[in-house]
């Protein structure tokens, strides 16, 4: 019996030390592991790879969209209920949104699939109609970005990470629900005999996007007056596809990983809107089509042992049309009078074709000194050309103008302390090269001020590091200076409803972040909390500007923003049954421009900055049943909720009190279920948003959906 004894704590220390080994080594990634080991009546506890990413230097969401791909039907559904960041929609499916992550948004957040900026895909491409069952998991980046997604991004960065499973499989799903919404998800592996792999991937998504608005001002005949009324949406139908097929081989001796894509995308949108619901549109639309073909190229000990390389390539033919042809103004009714001006801006009628080929460049070397400290030089090069014609209006000077980044990124990582302390340290070099030759709107566009050739450079930089005190405190610091160059959307316009701004300059921003963090786990139990605060000192705040009266909009700089905000965050598991999460964040932006140019006080120095929440929430709770019915079946009861503080429009030192434009405060409760059967190949889920009914504005003011239902199909054969 003693002896027996003995053997079991030999066999449990050796254990206990290959486990931390294996968590120590980051070269040994297993996507099977599984959050606990059982032996006997002893339990080692093991982390997720996304709870790895949070416990890191930097400051990082991590999501694992497997325990939600059965149940949602847009990836916005969950990033909009992390900590720190909010998703605001222009409308309903298929709409534009603005993401802000801690304080910062549009387009100082950055996208990518794999590291690859997701615009390699097209334009046409966003979160909002990516095909699910393609995402292992989401890594949402605080303001400091890793060298190594190499891109001069501000406000922080959402990394897509796509499924890389070793067998094959094929994941198929379908969905309906209110408005004539349809969404279609196909994502499949296939090993050939000799290696080669294919992974095809489909995406189909339809709305008609015809829900109510409420109160919306018509003209009543017989008393002579505008009135609110509730009319349906009666042009705001929105079409998007996506396919792409991966070709490629692993685990070869001059390649870990070589694979090669093609890929199209096409979206088709009308145009109900202009950036101010006031302004009906009932015959104007977008259509884009993209295709890409790229190739990435891995390999560990890449010409000598410690070195580790991964190159990527792509070239996107993206082209987009704004049709704006109509001798009509709509309004509410779904009437019109006969007009001599477009419906997007008032002026001349057009049908704008854009197209911009982008190349994009990558290269990431990584040389390992040994298991705790690491080398990494990166580079990147995107360019963008910006091909613009009309076939209708004959004034329209037609352009090709060329927007080039090169970007070149070292860092210096290290593990200590047996890996209790992690720390980074990084430079980054931004170069930007512009070519224009667009003059017409010079009185708008300021065509007129600046060079038709321009090259300019930015240096950058910062660090990170993580301690853990002890295994429930953990404590976390980084900072970054660092510099965003103009997109071609703000520089250059999207030809309809954005005009240009060819005298943009590019931000700047010193990001300092906090944050400290830790697990308690008693028995079945565990929670998980986190808290952060951040600073952003920004020059040339770039920010959108709307004209109400033309419903369009342009980009300008705030010469210094100062943004500070603190974010937390509670996760509670118990058994893996039930799963509870709550966060809340506070940011404030405020104008900190003291003076204008002619000396006189600015009267928005200090205002916070208009259209942006500033104070935010959102809980969510799920509750599974295992073996309800069926052996190895599962029933998941969930419930959700977001609130929303008010906020101003505009800047609140316009205007008087009574009569400023305000987003109102927005509470929205969901419910969802979903049930799966035979180890979850089979699985149905049922999703209600907007339980109540709640009438709730968003970006710009603009009206979303009510109550929506939603009814989802999968199937899982692997």
């Amino acid at each position: 019996m003693k002896n027996k004894q003995v053997n079991r704590l030999l066999l449990l220390s050796l254990c206990l030390m290959a486990l931390c080994s294996y968590a120590q080594n980051s070269q040994l990634q297993q996507s099977h592991m599984k959050d606990s080991v059982a032996l006997r009546n002893v339990t080692v506890i093991g982390k997720s790879k996304t709870q790895r990413l949070r416990e890191g230097a930097l400051s990082v969401n991590a999501i694992d969209i497997n325990s939600f791909i059965g149940s949602i039907h847009s990836l916005n559904d969950v990033v909009d209920r992390t900590a720190g960041v909010k998703i605001r929609e222009e409308g309903g499916v298929g709409s534009d949104f603005d993401l802000s992550i801690s304080g910062m948004s549009g387009n100082s957040v950055r996208y990518f699939i794999d590291g690859v900026p997701m615009d390699a895909k097209g334009t046409g491409l966003t979160l909002s109609n990516l095909p699910l069952s393609l995402i292992d998991h989401v890594e949402i980046y605080k303001g400091v970005v890793p060298t190594w997604l190499n891109s001069d991004v501000l406000g922080g960065a959402v990394n897509i990470v796509t499924n890389r499973k070793r067998k094959n499989f094929l994941d198929m799903s379908y969905g309906l629900g209110s408005y004539h919404t349809h969404k279609a998800d196909l994502n499949a592996q296939y090993v050939l005999k000799n290696g080669v792999t294919l992974r095809p991937t489909l995406g189909v998504n339809y709305s008609k996007n015809d829900y109510m608005m409420k109160d919306v001002e018509v003209w009543d005949e017989s008393s002579r007056k505008y009135v609110s009324q509730n009319r349906r949406r009666f042009h705001d139908a929105y079409l998007s596809f996506f396919g792409q097929l991966e070709v490629g081989v692993r685990e070869k001796s001059w390649a870990d990983e070589f694979f090669v894509s093609l890929s199209y995308n096409s979206v088709n949108k009308e145009l109900q809107t202009g950036q101010v619901q006031t302004r009906v549109i009932g015959k104007a639309d977008r259509s884009g089509n993209a295709w890409s073909i790229g190739a990435r190229y891995m390999k560990r000990e890449f010409l000598i042992k410690q070195l580790s390389a991964n190159i990527s390539f792509s070239h996107t033919w993206d082209h987009s049309i704004t049709t704006d042809t109509a001798h009509r103004q709509y309004d509410w009714n779904g009437d019109y009078i006969r007009s001599s001006r477009n419906e997007i801006n008032g002026r001349a009628f057009s049908r704008r074709h854009f197209k911009r080929p982008l190349t994009i460049v990558r290269t990431d070397l990584k040389y390992a000194f040994n298991d705790c400290h690491l080398l990494n030089l990166s580079y990147a090069l995107n360019r963008t050309g910006n091909n613009r014609w009309d076939d209708v209006e004959e004034d329209f000077m037609p352009a090709n103008d060329v927007l080039a980044k090169h970007i070149i990124g070292l860092s210096y990582n290290q593990v200590l302390m047996n890996g209790r302390m992690s720390n980074t340290f990084f430079l980054k070099d931004y170069i930007n090269y512009l070519s224009v030759e667009q003059t017409d709107l010079s009185f708008v566009t300021f065509s007129d001020e600046v060079a038709s050739k321009t090259t300019k450079n930015s240096m950058g930089g910062g660090f990170g590091t993580k301690l853990e005190i002890v295994p429930q405190l953990s404590v976390k610091a980084s900072y970054e200076h660092t510099v965003r160059l103009p997109l071609a959307r703000e520089m250059l316009g999207n030809g309809s409803s954005i005009y240009a701004n060819l005298a943009l300059k590019p931000e700047m921003s010193d990001n300092v972040n906090l944050g400290f963090f830790g697990t308690f786990r008693f028995g079945q139990h565990t929670l998980y909390y986190e808290a952060n605060g951040f600073l952003r000192y920004v020059d040339n705040y770039i920010q959108p500007q709307i004209t109400e009266k033309e419903g369009t909009m342009q980009y300008g700089n705030e010469p210094a923003v100062h943004i500070k905000g603190l974010e937390g965050e509670v996760r509670y598991d118990w058994n893996h049954r039930l799963q509870v999460m709550g966060n809340i964040s506070w940011q404030d932006a405020r104008n900190r421009n003291r003076y204008m140019d002619d000396g006189k006080e600015s009267v928005t120095y200090n205002n916070r900055m208009p259209n942006r929440p500033w104070l935010f929430a959102s809980a969510d709770a799920h509750y599974t049943f295992h073996d309800l019915m069926l052996k190895g079946d599962r029933l998941t009861l969930g419930a959700d909720y977001q609130w929303v503080h008010w906020f101003y429009l505009s800047w609140e030192a316009y205007g008087a009190e009574d009569t400023k434009a305000r987003i109102p405060e927005k509470n929205i409760f969901g419910v969802n279920i979903t049930y799966s059967w035979q180890k979850e190949r089979y699985s149905v889920s049922f999703d209600c948003q907007n339980l109540f009914d709640e009438t709730v504005y968003d970006n710009y003011k603009l009206q979303k959906p009510g109550r929506s239902l939603f009814l989802k199909f999968r199937l899982l054969l692997q």
